[in-house]
């Protein structure tokens, strides 16, 4: 008999575990198997977790009724059928954030505390209701890097940068609850998850239940290869869930990645991520689950599975789970988790059908979908120059290197000036395919203590040969925690690091953001001077344009040891497999195969990787240094905004009167290609004193060498909306071939000016909206792919954009519009952007479906678009005067629909909290 009432749901499903005097109870899964007739070992992991998840959260639910919805909503997700469109309501148990999404993030809290207490409410009320860990490592900057001196002066000088930013921090630790920083120089949020946070399996009052979590950085996901639930949402979504607010999901379409073989000898864990990735992306699971299975998965251990889990953004997939079985009580027990929270997981996981053992690999769950990869074909290869999914054999990387010299129309270097570039190793000697930046950045790679150590045991090979670094190659070294520093100083391996100049840089993501500093001898004048095609190679995840250097346009992805072979060779331009690297003290050439260490050099290193090591990275990680500790704030309730601070502003979103509705008349602001990603929207980086934020803050009195970087300005709106579209390598086809954040005027608009002349993105919206036109965005494929940047919507709302139209959208990039109140139009799939033979001077109407005198919308409905030529007898286009076509509202179930009618998620929390709880959809 199915249990009707609340009562009946808990006496039937909340169960025993362990003996007597020492037992838990857990939400039991093989119950809810039997009594809804469903065989437990044919559903996917995730979907087990979604099961469990929607069951023990059932005490959401108000009575008898939604007892009965839930009900049929387990019957659906049990089903397995992801063409059933349903919606369910998942309660993540913690949110991880770093700071560069924190500071906004947090300062979106501290404003809705004001907006309650002027309300006549409590401003004490706005707490995290979850635990929310937030880890400051996204802030230090490679200002310096090659000497013993590099880290210290790296330190100071992001503290003198980041000092109102952290006080500001401090003052949320200490008036929010349930709010946990851990103060810089500690290491990358995801590798401290990996190697600290994550329980696995939670307790509270008692209950047993799966650890999972969301997070404000999309690379959230590699917490997965530990058998964690987790991925990133923008800061929007990330404020609703520490509020209270369930995500919405839609019917899960889960794709069944089945691993085969193993990884041959000399192959890495970053050359299986980076094939997977083209693979994933390649076959497409934007916006799906992926879960991995079969016999290869035993052959992965944790660190190289939280590798390919770190990457799903990269391929799309909203998440990349591994199973929990013995590899990863394995690590929990090397990285020092309490005995008792180890057996816990265990006796956990196979209560509840979640432990992965040999007989899962013959008997694989039913998914949405399959795929198999096999471990055994896997080669050594690198990423680039462009997008993290063009996968290249490493032989491979000189052709291509060629190729964009060629398309950038430069002349092919010739033998003879490679061969004077590197005996010269003069500045003036820096040449096309030279490479400026060799970095191992990155929590995908430096949480993999064998990659770490391959790097290592390579340098102590090369320096023994006598091989060195050209000078125009900054190196540098950014751990993404303590104890890699610790297992590399314990070998002796850091001292051959060093010789080559990785020396330590810093504990944080660095390079991989886009924090890499500046070049060697000003090289950036040199490059600018020749237009040259020079290039970086790093060990991050992350190689898109102007993200790793504005400088550099050709970023390759590699393991950290190839990232040091290249060092070695100054240049991209070189096949490893038949060309040396250098030479010897004699003379003799080198090649790579030469310095590659033995599978057993590695096997013997790994065994200093121990259980000590980690109890002594993480026993003080709250305390901080005494940079830190030496900042003093005043706790109160509310915080005392500067309205003068160039770094900490009040935000305006809650002071934002306008609501969503049709749009008529809309411009144009940019007509984007394809693959724009929220580096292009909003950049983290370096910002020149030309451009509006610079403007800015050079009215401000900011000196250009204090700007710091958009991402720790993500807390002054003011900064941030001129930041918007303002990177350097951003190509709007309005003003094409021109680059950077630029648009043009309408020519029915320039009243008088040039049309044609370009102005910035930002000084055209300022033109528009003074003029109360509403503003639209064209763009390609997966448009807002990368990282889950709340600010690429928040700058897009400030620029009064109302519509982003697109061929397609990347998961959190959407959900993020919608969360500021932007509708995403998507064409439909036998329409492309180049078919509309768009000018720019268009002008634009969303019309909405009416019925009577109301607007009405729902979920994925089909709006029309009217697109209206301002000069149809122009020469430029052979586009109708006017066309409508048909677009879908990417505006995917109806909490996404209900935040959309208050203006956002920030009104729409706001509202609950003052008492407005009812949204009217229909307006």
């Amino acid at each position: 008999m199915m249990s009707t009432t609340k009562k009946q749901w808990r006496e039937r499903y909340l169960t025993t575990l362990g003996e007597s005097g020492c037992e838990k109870r857990f939400w039991s899964l093989k119950k809810l198997a039997h009594d809804f007739g469903f065989v437990l070992g044919e559903q996917p992991f995730i979907t087990r977790l979604f099961l469990e998840n929607v069951m023990r959260n059932f005490e959401s639910l108000a009575d008898k009724e939604n007892i009965a919805s839930l009900q049929t909503l387990i019957k659906a997700l049990s089903s397995g059928d992801c063409s059933n469109n349903f919606e369910f309501q998942f309660y993540p148990g913690r949110v991880l954030m770093q700071d560069y999404t924190g500071v906004p993030a947090l300062a979106d809290l501290a404003a809705i505390r004001d907006t309650l207490l002027a309300a006549g409410g409590d401003a004490e009320k706005i707490n995290p209701i979850c635990p929310v860990d937030l880890v400051i490592d996204h802030s230090v900057i490679v200002d310096e890097a090659g000497h013993a001196g590099a880290l210290e002066h790296n330190r100071q000088r992001e503290m003198e940068r980041n000092q109102e930013r952290y006080k500001f921090l401090k003052w949320a630790q200490g008036a929010f609850d349930n709010l946990t920083v851990v103060p810089p120089g500690n290491g990358i949020c995801h590798q401290v998850n990996l190697e600290y946070f994550a329980q696995v399996v939670n307790e509270k009052d008692g209950v047993l239940f799966p650890d999972n979590l969301v997070g404000t950085d999309s690379h959230t996901t590699m917490i997965n290869g530990l058998g964690v639930l987790g991925w990133g949402v923008g800061g929007i979504e990330a404020e609703a869930v520490m509020l209270g607010q369930p995500l919405s999901l839609n019917a899960p379409i889960i794709i069944g990645v089945k691993l085969e073989g193993e990884l041959t000898p000399g192959v890495t864990a970053t050359d299986l991520v980076l094939s997977i990735t083209e693979i994933l992306r390649n076959y497409g699971v934007v916006g799906k689950f992926v879960e991995f299975h079969g016999a290869g998965v035993s052959a992965l251990n944790v660190a190289d599975r939280a590798t390919i889990a770190n990457m799903a953004p990269e391929y799309g997939a909203t998440c990349a789970l591994f199973p929990i079985d013995a590899k990863v009580i394995e690590y929990l027990t090397l990285t020092n988790r309490p005995t008792s929270l180890v057996k816990r997981v265990y006796d956990y996981a196979v209560a509840q059908g979640l432990f992965y053992d040999t007989d899962h690999e013959t008997k694989s769950p039913i998914y949405s979908e399959c795929l198999a990869i096999n471990l055994n074909d896997i080669i050594p290869s690198v990423a680039g120059p462009k997008r993290p999914q063009d996968r290249l054999p490493l032989a491979a990387i000189k052709r291509k290197t060629l190729e964009e010299i060629e398309l950038s129309g430069h002349a092919l270097p010739d033998e003879t000036k490679q061969r004077q570039s590197e005996s010269n190793q003069s500045q003036s000697q820096l040449i096309d395919g030279d490479l400026v930046i060799a970095a191992i950045t990155s929590c995908t790679n430096t949480s993999n203590p064998s990659v770490m150590l391959l790097a290592g045991l390579l340098a102590k090979s090369a320096v023994e040969k006598g091989l060195t670094v050209n000078p125009h190659v900054k190196t540098s070294l950014a751990p993404g925690s303590q104890v890699v520093a610790r297992y590399l100083d314990s070998l002796g391996l850091q001292a051959y690091l060093d010789q080559l100049g990785f020396q330590r840089v810093g504990f944080g993501c660095t390079t991989c953001i886009g924090n890499s500093g500046p070049l060697n001898d000003d090289l950036e004048s040199v490059i600018k001077q020749g237009n040259l095609q020079v290039s970086a190679v790093l060990s991050g995840n992350r190689n898109f344009e102007g993200r790793v250097h504005p400088a550099v346009r050709l970023n390759w992805l590699a393991s950290p040891p190839l990232v040091i072979a290249f060092a070695l060779t100054g240049h991209t331009r070189i096949n490893f497999d038949i060309e040396p690297l250098g030479v010897d003290k004699e003379n003799k050439p080198v090649f790579l195969s030469d310095i590659w260490p033995q599978s057993s050099q590695l096997e013997h290193a790994m065994l200093a990787v121990n259980q000590t090591l980690y109890a002594q990275s993480y026993k003080n990680i709250s305390q901080g240094d005494q940079l830190w500790n030496d900042l003093h704030v005043e706790q109160t309730i509310c915080f005392p905004w500067n309205s003068a601070s160039t770094y900490i502003r009040k935000p305006p979103f809650l002071d934002r009167k306008d609501k969503p509705g049709a749009v008529a008349g809309a411009k144009i602001l940019a007509i984007l290609g394809d693959s724009i990603t929220t580096d292009h929207i909003s950049p983290a980086g370096q910002m020149s004193i030309d451009s509006p934020a610079g403007e800015y803050l050079s009215k401000q009195n900011i000196k250009p060498e204090q700007f710091n970087s958009y991402g720790s300005r993500r807390g002054n709106h003011e900064v941030m909306v001129r930041g918007t579209f303002a990177n350097k390598r951003l190509k709007n086809k309005m003003v094409t071939p021109m680059e950077g954040g630029f648009t043009r005027l309408s020519n029915d608009f320039s009243r008088g000016l040039n049309s044609a002349e370009p102005v910035s993105i930002f000084s055209a919206s300022q033109t528009y909206t003074d003029n109360n036109i509403p503003l639209v965005i064209f763009a390609g494929k997966e448009y807002g792919t990368g990282s889950s940047r709340d600010w690429a919507a928040k700058g897009c709302l400030l620029l009064n954009v109302k519509a982003v139209i697109a061929e397609s959208f990347e998961r959190i990039h959407r959900s993020n519009l919608v969360g500021m109140g932007i509708m995403p139009l998507q064409l439909l799939p036998e329409v492309t952007l180049n078919d509309l033979k768009l000018l720019g001077d268009e002008s634009i109407t969303i019309q909405w479906p009416v019925d009577l005198d109301e607007n009405k919308l729902e979920p994925k409905q089909r709006l029309s678009l009217i697109i209206t030529s301002v000069h149809p007898s122009s020469s430029k286009s052979s586009a109708p005067a006017s066309q409508t076509i048909s677009v879908i509202l990417r505006i995917d179930n109806s909490r996404e629909l209900d935040y959309f009618f208050a203006g956002g998620v920030l009104p729409y929390i706001a509202q609950q909290f003052i008492g407005k709880q009812s949204i009217n959809r229909y307006r």
